[in-house]
């Protein structure tokens, strides 16, 4: 049976009736009276035993725990929360003088002020350039909460700044590839969800269950998708997205990379993943079963286009909305080689208000994706 929790109010009114039932000719309790204050205190303070056995009860299971008695049940599992990653970059170009030398550990600053430093010593070659590998510097946690590693992340072509000027170097660096790999600190949620799928699924030596836990855990992963066999026999393909915080949408959540098989691996040697591929693909490769060939890949973006009859005249608010609702449901339901169906879509798009009379009229039937397809919202067409 439900336990009720009183609320101050009710405990307030409990003491005062309790001590006009105990104290003989007592009277009523005025405002200010010294009974009537003891009567406060003494539910005030019953209030806050109260909050603190609701504390407790949340924390003695691992569906309501948080903070540090989440990270004790989940560690029960062997599961840990995923700290902020710092973004790597292994193609950035620097140029000057031949023979100029950049320290290990210099520092250098993008536009918006995030730094990254050189991670091994390097020298301007003849023709006037070197390439080397840089790695971002997390912020402070006292500064950032979420740990700052996702910002670090850069595209192609980003242009950085030598923190201190060095004898003939010239000021700037370009990444010729992009800085990937970064990750904020695991979103409490998400980590309470990787913890219960382990209490719910056991490791059993190389189950789906397993490779999509090993896919989790590697920091900036938040969804993977397991097909045995999908390159013959003895191979597992493994699909993965790297959501930013509060995503609803697949549009910006896909891996920068290309995929493939681990380092360590022998048998497929001309075909190593890269980027965050390569980074889930050598995590796994140390936990799979010796007998599995693990291939990991992105999956493969897949615009779907609509188009809807009835409210030509809605408002662009209604139809802000609606595509939100179709977004949602393409990220709750989508993945990769999966099935969409028509009546979760037109039930969202029922949902939304003003949306009374519609009739979509493409797709007409269930969306079907390609093998490693995932949906992602194309077109609206109004007609």
């Amino acid at each position: 049976m439900p336990f009720n929790r009183p609320t101050l109010t009710d405990l307030r009114s409990q003491c005062k009736s309790y001590l006009l039932t105990q104290l003989k000719k007592v009277g009523a309790l005025l405002r200010f009276s010294n009974l009537g204050i003891i009567g406060d205190v003494v539910a005030g303070m019953s209030h806050l035993h109260f909050g603190y056995l609701d504390w407790i009860a949340k924390q003695s299971n691992p569906y309501t725990a948080t903070d540090e008695y989440l990270a004790a049940w989940a560690a029960l599992k062997d599961i840990y929360r995923k700290a902020a990653t710092a973004a790597t970059g292994k193609t950035i170009t620097l140029t000057g003088t031949a023979g100029s030398v950049i320290p290990a550990g210099t520092l250098l600053n993008r536009s918006d002020g995030y730094q990254y430093t050189v991670n091994a010593e390097l020298t301007i070659g003849s023709a006037g350039n070197i390439t080397g590998a840089v790695t971002a510097v997390l912020p402070d946690t006292s500064t950032d909460s979420t740990g700052g590693g996702e910002d670090g992340n850069a595209d192609a072509g980003t242009v950085l700044t030598l923190n201190v000027a060095i004898d003939g170097v010239d000021t700037t660096a370009t990444a010729t590839a992009a800085i990937t790999g970064g990750a904020d600190i695991e979103d409490e949620e998400v980590f309470r969800s990787r913890m219960l799928l382990a209490y719910q699924e056991p490791p059993q030596g190389g189950s789906d269950a397993d490779y999509k836990e090993w896919a989790l855990a590697v920091p900036g992963v938040t969804r993977a998708w397991v097909t045995p066999r999908l390159l013959g026999a003895g191979t597992v393909g493994v699909y993965f997205m790297m959501d930013p915080d509060g995503a609803t949408t697949n549009d910006n959540s896909f891996p920068s990379g290309t995929d493939g098989y681990a380092t360590k691996e022998t048998q497929y040697s001309g075909q190593v993943a890269t980027g965050d591929q390569l980074t889930v693909a050598d995590y796994i490769y140390s936990e799979r079963p010796v007998t599995a060939t693990v291939y990991v890949a992105s999956p493969i973006k897949t615009a779907i286009n609509f188009e809807i009859s009835g409210i030509a005249t809605a408002t662009s608010t209604t139809k802000s909305a609606l595509q939100t609702a179709i977004s949602n449901i393409l990220f709750d339901d989508g993945e990769p080689g999966g099935t969409i169906y028509l009546t979760d879509i037109i039930a969202a798009i029922a949902a939304v208000d003003n949306t009374a009379g519609f009739l979509m009229t493409s797709p007409t039937e269930n969306i079907v994706m390609a093998t490693g397809g995932l949906p992602v919202l194309g077109s609206v067409t109004y007609a």
